[in-house]
């Protein structure tokens, strides 16, 4: 698992960990923030998913010839924070079906 964390970028990926436990803080303290902070952690990833993109593209722009692997290796990092994004938005969305009222 840290090396997923590390792969992703210790920016992004610190980022959407503080969303992660921000989360969980405010199942306690603002319930109605659940699935906001969820929202956001899913956004944060797909911003940190498209600016790793633009990153790479430049370098392949610049590089020329690039092998295959090489590209596909770059695109399975550029998919980690966004994975990690929508699995904190998952919990989020979980969290807040069990905290709902029942009639």
């Amino acid at each position: 698992m840290l090396r997923f964390f590390i792969e992703g970028g210790p920016l992004f990926m610190g980022l959407l960990t503080i969303e992660l436990v921000f989360l969980f803080i405010a199942v306690w303290k603002a319930p109605a923030w659940v699935r906001e902070i969820g929202l956001i952690a899913l956004i944060t990833g797909v911003l940190s998913t498209l600016a790793g993109f633009l990153q790479v593209s430049d370098v392949i722009e610049r590089a020329g010839e690039v092998p295959l692997p090489v590209i596909f290796g770059g695109l399975k990092v550029g998919l980690i924070p966004i994975i990690y994004g929508g699995l904190i938005y998952l919990v989020s969305l979980i969290i807040r079906i069990i905290q709902k009222p029942r009639i």
